[in-house]
């Protein structure tokens, strides 16, 4: 079992910054492939971004490529999304979640999921 808690949401205008983090706990943290999602009101929940155990190969979604970086501290158990020039598209609830498949992007996938946190940006 592999435990996620997001932080780091929160209201900001447009232009603006947010870095989110997903804390985990449990087993070896290190192994899993870490995605970011998110889910727009009243929209599905879609891809964002995937980083790998070794930290490489980070993936974007095209609407974020540019703006948001993906990285991971495995000795702290932690993987964090930057997000820099925030529109107010990007406002949604964030998700970090695990697995062992590899870098997909696949989010059936993922079995284990954070309870997420919201990104509000207004305009």
């Amino acid at each position: 079992q592999v435990q996620l808690v997001e932080s780091g949401g929160g209201l900001v205008q447009a232009g603006g910054s947010l870095r989110l983090s997903c804390a985990a706990s449990g087993r070896t943290f290190y192994a899993y492939t870490v995605g970011w999602f998110r889910q727009a009101p009243g929209k599905e929940r879609v891809f964002v971004a995937i980083i790998t155990w070794r930290g490489g190969n980070p993936y974007y979604e095209d609407s974020v490529k540019g703006r948001f970086t993906i990285s991971r501290d495995n000795a702290k158990n932690t993987v964090y999304l930057q997000m820099n020039s925030l529109k107010p598209e990007d406002t949604a609830v964030y998700y970090c979640a695990v697995t062992t498949r590899g870098a997909i992007t696949d989010q059936d996938t993922y079995p284990y999921w954070g309870q997420g946190t919201q990104v509000t940006v207004s305009s």
